[in-house]
């Protein structure tokens, strides 16, 4: 019995990496992959920063817990894998990510209080980055929405702040780890998601040249925002017709949008898959 119950975080990460496997093989089939090889960028820069949007996540997490607990390299490998079950099913990547940590209990006795701040963190930084972006970017989209859409657009904003609200009023009681930690793990945060942002918008540049830098800096902002707003339906639909609204290329921008949406669970597939063969050998 004892020994069963410390082999359950690896049961438990046994478990995460087959329903990735299968989820991530439903969404890409779903995609129509097989008909996006054809669509894709044939500039190098488009995939270096793409991998540059990609690792920005996990290296932002990495640096956190670098400092926080010294972590390894190999916690770079535990991050990614944290990474992709939250793209999976949200916050599952958490419970993977507190189940390594427990499995290493020389490197952190209690991981569980510093895995929940730096999580609820990343969701305040991404709403308060989010509420700052459409504070500067609301005087130009006004204009390009319809009355209802500014009714909800209004509203989700309204929710966005409401949501970070409570862990504001009783941080006291939410959070573990000192304030000053708590600050400059907000920083790293929002550090992150500005350079995602900048990165996104220099990957669509060179997978779509003849749009100039600073409109894809305009657009990438956009999908954060559109991304947040939680009473918005059909997110990537709003996104989509705002891009095509503002810089036109209706064909040309729909497959540069859909190539940017299967690459990351392509990546996600292939990494899955070799983080599972590595665990094989090791086991074997």
């Amino acid at each position: 019995m004892a020994r069963r119950r410390r082999r359950w975080p690896s049961y438990l990460g046994a478990a995460a990496t087959l329903i990735m496997i299968v989820w991530l093989g439903m969404k890409l089939r779903a995609m129509g992959v097989d008909n996006l090889w054809s669509a894709m960028p044939s500039n190098p820069l488009f995939y270096v920063f793409f991998a540059l949007v990609y690792i920005a996540p996990v290296t932002g997490d990495f640096v956190i817990f670098r400092r926080l607990w010294g972590i390894p390299a190999a916690g770079y490998i535990a991050l990614a894998k944290k990474r992709i079950a939250n793209d999976v099913l949200n916050y599952s990547g958490e419970a993977y990510f507190y189940a390594w940590a427990r499995q290493r209990s020389s490197m952190v006795a209690a991981p569980f209080g510093a895995v929940k701040d730096v999580s609820i963190l990343s969701a305040i930084a991404g709403n308060m980055v989010t509420l700052a972006i459409i504070a500067l970017a609301l005087p130009l989209g006004v204009g390009l929405m319809t009355e209802s859409e500014l009714h909800t657009a209004t509203w989700s904003v309204v929710a966005v702040f409401a949501m970070s609200l409570p862990f504001l009023i009783f941080s006291k009681r939410v959070f573990s780890l000192p304030r000053r930690t708590l600050w400059w793990i907000f920083g790293v945060h929002c550090l992150r998601l500005i350079a995602g942002s900048v990165l996104t918008a220099f990957a669509w540049h060179y997978g779509l040249p003849i749009v100039p830098v600073g409109m894809w800096l305009l657009l990438s902002a956009a999908r954060m925002i559109v991304g947040r707003l939680p009473l918005v339906p059909n997110k990537d639909l709003l996104f989509a017709t705002f891009a095509t609204l503002l810089i036109g290329q209706d064909a040309q921008l729909s497959v540069l949008i859909a190539v940017t949406a299967a690459l990351p669970l392509l990546v996600h597939v292939v990494l899955v898959a070799i983080f599972g063969l590595v665990d094989l050998i090791r086991k074997s």
